[in-house]
């Protein structure tokens, strides 16, 4: 077996480290360091010409990368623990590289491991660092196959490579059939650290929340959008509280809604990222949606876990009037406290249904409450007590909304009005380039809803009472400490909105065309093409003609194309036909060296140049690739301008 050469050590590193680079973030701190190290020792060895370690520390050190896996994740299998396994054993492996064969089996695990990005992420700046990742492996494929060359050429031929490949990648992009779901049917742990809303909440969750500014999801108006104090899109609602945490109650469920639609209609395109949970976080109130579930206390639900990217079309009603007519059962829940917990705001709202005049009067008292004890809204809120809820009110008067919403709730259950609290998110910005409205994960909120004799459930927000400019102008605007909020989203740094409204429109273009691009939107496409309804007899067809197409055109480019050979075997065949015509042709049998060799002794007048031609001729054409261009230019002037007689 063939040694590497240094150039070729060298490309392999340079694809191992490019294509663990983006996994760094998802990998133990520790196995990423002990990656770069062995990248680094590679190096090293590589530069001084030395010998490569000896297989028994390569042992131990594939024993510690095992072991630093299980520590981490307990387990080998799985997505993550099995990715930061590759990780550590394609670093490995470089040292252990002292073959053209071995280096095949790095590239081949290099490949494996920029495929595995996509099992994190699928947006377009992982789809960059995978193209880049892919260019530098095929350019060390190249140099495992050819000789030497300088690393620009050899990136630009492996780039020339995949370009090439693009017209049936798109062929079979379009018309292969779409398998909707998640990618390859991903295992057990792949969606555990999905971000998001949660159907429990408890002191400090949302504050968490606010400091994230990766996107929940988009929604496109077909027209004017609600203005910002009706954008409130709906997601878990939770009834049940034991004194410090709020879960969601029993759920029923149908495919009509409990309430009939009045009022003002927002039709609407919302398009929700991966939380790995039934809600779908409509606007209040949606009308009935072939394929969605709706539950007794409102919420829109999907069949299954929105598991990947899901794009729905909705028609909201939010002045629609809900739960007139509530259940008994509904609203005992909305009113249990659990005892001995609380105590103050149990006294504040008995004593606030002592002051009404009638119960539709209470929630008003209690919102002139909130803003006479002056509560403030930050990111954060001062330790609790054990009586999270007294502490908010009575003591620390710190909080985010998931304080004002618990503390509102509770006085009211307190005070005899059924309430409970909804979950979501509040807001939104609507993006000035692509006209769509963004909801992130800073804008997730709670609120409250009350339940009135004749009214119904009644949307309060108490957070508004506080920070009204939360609900106007969004988070940013109504934090103070705001300096802890994502760097994108700092409100005094509106230069960089700009640059994030455009990265923002290409990625949704992105995720509209190309990681939206399911089974529903390829069939319209092929019916807009004129092919009707296509099954999976047509698109079979359809494929093979198109990658037929494609391929035979790039025969026809590869045939036709001139490259630095065929140019020199042109003035070769016009050197033969000058000779030729003075009676001297060529032998079909003869090399170029034989048959100068033979004119020699014919014509020793034309002997020396004949020599020189038929040399230079064989070591262009059948030398190194990296020839001198000077000798080749100097190759074909002297043909050009050989005149013999």
């Amino acid at each position: 077996m063939s040694s590497l050469r240094p150039d070729q050590a060298g490309w392999l590193m340079a694809s191992a480290a490019i294509t663990l680079a983006p996994h760094t973030p998802h990998l133990p701190l520790a196995l990423s360091a002990i990656c770069a190290l062995l990248l680094a020792w590679r190096g090293i060895l590589v530069h001084g010409d030395r010998a490569l370690p000896h297989r028994a520390l390569l042992m131990v050190l594939a024993a510690t990368i095992i072991a630093i896996v299980l520590v981490e994740f307990h387990h080998l299998f799985g997505k993550e623990p099995g990715i930061a396994l590759l990780a550590g054993l394609l670093s490995l492996k470089l040292l252990e590289t002292r073959s053209v064969r071995d280096g095949r089996a790095v590239v081949l695990l290099c490949f494996f491991m920029q495929l595995g990005q996509f099992l994190y992420q699928q947006n377009m700046a992982v789809a960059a660092l995978a193209f880049i990742g892919a260019i530098t492996t095929v350019a060390s494929l190249l140099a495992l196959q050819g000789f030497a060359e300088p690393p620009r050429a050899r990136a630009l031929a492996a780039a020339r490579l995949i370009l090439q490949g693009l017209p049936l990648m798109l062929v079979l992009f379009v018309l292969f059939p779409r398998v909707q779901g998640p990618l390859w049917g991903l295992p057990a742990d792949a969606y555990n650290r999905v971000g998001g809303l949660s159907d429990s909440m408890a002191p400090g969750d949302f504050a968490r929340l606010g400091e994230s500014g990766a996107i929940a999801f988009r929604a496109r108006f077909e027209g004017d959008p609600p203005p910002p104090a009706e954008r409130y899109w709906r997601g878990p609602v939770l009834t049940r509280f034991d004194g410090h945490t709020w879960r969601s109650g029993p759920l029923r469920s149908s495919e009509q809604p409990a309430y009939r639609p009045q009022g003002i209609a927002y039709p609407y395109t919302l398009t929700l990222e991966a939380h790995n949970n039934h809600w779908l976080l409509a606007l209040d109130f949606p009308a009935a949606t072939p394929g969605l579930r709706f539950t007794d206390d409102y919420q829109l639900l999907a069949r299954e876990p929105v598991q990947n990217r899901q794009r729905v079309t909705l028609l909201s009603y939010p002045h629609t009037p809900v739960g007139v007519e509530e259940t008994a059962f509904n609203l005992r829940a909305a009113l249990a406290l659990p005892p001995g917990f609380n105590p103050r705001t149990r006294e504040l709202g008995q004593r606030l249904r002592a002051e009404a005049k009638n119960p539709a009067d209470i929630p008003d008292l209690a919102i002139a409450h909130f803003r006479q004890s002056r509560l403030n809204y930050t990111l954060e809120p001062l330790p609790l007590g054990r009586d999270d809820v007294d502490s908010f009110l009575f003591d620390t008067k710190q909080g985010f909304c998931e304080h004002f919403a618990a503390a509102f709730v509770v006085t009211l259950r307190a005070a005899g009005i059924p309430a409970r609290v909804v979950t979501g998110y509040q807001g939104g910005e609507i993006n000035p380039v692509d006209g769509t409205l963004i909801i992130r994960q800073s804008d997730a909120h709670a609120w409250t809803e009350a339940w009135l004799p004749g009214r119904g459930w009644i949307r309060i927000d108490p957070t508004a009472a506080s920070a009204p400019q939360r609900i106007e102008n969004g988070l940013a605007a109504a934090l103070p400490d705001s300096t802890r909020l994502p760097f994108m989203l700092r409100a005094d740094l509106a230069w960089l909105h700009g640059l994030r409204n455009r990265l923002d429109a290409l990625n949704n273009s992105w995720n509209q065309w190309v990681l939206g691009y399911n089974p529903a939107r390829q069939k319209e496409l092929l019916g807009g093409l004129g092919f009707g309804q296509p099954d999976w007899q047509t698109l079979t067809a359809l494929m093979g003609g198109g990658s037929l197409i494609v391929m035979g055109a790039l025969t026809l480019w590869a045939l036709r194309r001139r490259s630095s050979a065929d140019a020199i075997d042109r003035s070769w065949a016009l050197l033969c036909r000058r000779l030729a015509s003075i009676g001297l042709p060529r032998d079909a049998w003869e090399g170029p060296l034989d048959y100068a060799h033979r004119l020699a002794r014919q014509r020793p007048d034309l002997a020396e140049t004949l020599t020189a031609l038929a040399t230079d001729y064989a070591r262009l054409r059948y030398g190194p690739a990296t020839a001198d261009p000077l000798q080749s230019r100097r190759f074909h002037h002297s043909i050009k301008n050989f005149r013999p007689r």
